[in-house]
């Protein structure tokens, strides 16, 4: 196995970051919320992932060593130990050594001793772990297949393993859950005390089960109701100790998620398997959301990315406001105009300035960051400036979440 990175090398990766992305397709069954592209695993289904890793890997042109690497799902956990070895394996083979940090998304019921001990053994340095909520009735509403013994169980394994950096995932607003039942789940999140703590209001993404719920009347929108598990969410974790650095994550002092933030700050990163997205090499685009497809392409020799478009600095520009708005250390514009002197600034300057008289945001020197109320109402400021740096070479912001998750 390849050794670690010497300290030039890790100090040469921290400088200009390149993330990895690994979609793992693999799922024992779809969570009435998720529109994350995923199968039900066979022998030859894994296999054929494995290996097109592998070829994909192969294609890619890389610019320089990988930094962090991040392996998404479905359920990445669902593979067998001898699986995840040699999906290992490929990784190292393209990141010359362990990267600077290394996470693997894990479904409690999926947590065992031997992939522990797999993941462990190749470098991971991170596990995240869906928890979504640890009341039995709320588990069941949204599709989840493990039960609350199974977090605590899962979390004690991962402990035991010799894993020191562990994410907690958890769901608020979710329909029929009251604030009570909320506080009860963040404190006992709070008390397994994990490094990290990501907390996602419930979303209607279209083709899910939610969004036939919705669409049929059984669940309603409520903001109101949203705003105050925001603002409960903020006050229960700060009081504990986690702060926040994005709307959505909270973290121990230098615990923060390395791969999430370089995607937000617009670094490059690279995906590798079906659905992966990418954004380095001057452009962005997303793999082929269709195992077949895509193990077919790679095996001819081709990168089966799709909706490909160019970096052109206003879009790039654009994305780092909507994304870096979201972090509490809110966005640099000065940077960003040295970095995109090309994009349409007045527009933006203009729109900001207006955000700073309604109180959304407001500003340290040349950072502009949302203030407290603004931050409850993140995803409309992120519409708003959808489009704002609009010019003949610029598309339509679009998310880079598959480009890793907490």
């Amino acid at each position: 196995m390849i050794g670690p990175l010497t300290e030039q090398a890790k100090g040469a990766a921290a400088a200009t970051p390149l993330g990895l992305y690994v979609h793992v397709p693999f799922c024992a069954s779809t969570c009435d919320f998720c529109a994350f592209y995923q199968i039900v695993p066979t022998a030859d289904s894994v296999g054929s992932f494995i290996e097109g890793v592998g070829i994909e890997a192969g294609i890619v042109d890389w610019p320089r060593q990988v930094s962090t690497v991040f392996w998404g799902g479905g359920t990445p956990a669902m593979l067998a130990p001898r699986d995840l070895e040699r999906l290992a394996e490929t990784v190292l083979r393209r990141t010359g050594g362990a990267p600077l940090e290394w996470t693997v998304e894990m479904a409690p019921a999926s947590v065992t001793p031997a992939r522990l001990s797999v993941l462990r053994e190749a470098g991971v340095t991170r596990l995240s772990m869906g928890v979504q909520s640890f009341n039995p009735a709320r588990l069941e509403a949204l599709g989840r297949r493990h039960t609350r013994e199974q977090v605590l169980r899962a979390y004690d394994l991962s402990r035991a393993a010799g894993f020191d950096n562990v994410n907690l995932d958890l769901m608020f607003a979710l329909p029929g859950q009251g604030e009570a039942e909320w506080e009860a789940d963040m404190a006992e999140a709070v008390a397994l005390a994990p490094e990290h703590i990501s907390t996602y209001c419930i979303t209607f993404e279209e083709d899910t089960a939610l969004w036939a719920r919705l669409a049929a009347g059984l669940v309603k929108l409520d903001p109101e109701r949203e705003a105050r598990f925001y603002e409960a969410t903020w006050e229960t974790l700060a009081a504990a100790g986690y702060a926040q650095y994005e709307i959505a994550n909270f973290a121990r002092p230098g615990r923060s998620c390395l791969h999430n933030i370089n995607t937000w700050r617009m670094h490059e990163w690279i995906g590798l398997g079906p659905s992966a997205a990418s954004q380095h090499a001057g452009w962005r685009g997303a793999n082929v959301p269709d195992l077949a497809q895509w193990r077919e392409g790679v095996g001819r020799g081709e990168r089966m990315t799709r909706d490909r478009t160019r970096l052109a600095p206003a879009l790039l520009a654009e994305d780092a406001l909507i994304f870096g708005l979201r972090q509490n250390a809110g966005v640099d514009l000065a940077e960003w105009r040295e970095r995109c002197p090309e994009a349409p600034w007045d527009e933006a300057t203009r729109l900001l300035s207006r955000m700073q008289d309604e109180g959304l945001v407001r500003a340290e020197g040349s950072r502009v960051l949302l203030t407290s109320r603004g931050r409850l109402v993140a995803d409309g400021v992120g519409a708003e400036l959808v489009g704002v740096f609009a010019s003949p070479d610029s598309a339509p912001a679009s998310s880079p979440r598959r480009a890793g998750a907490p």
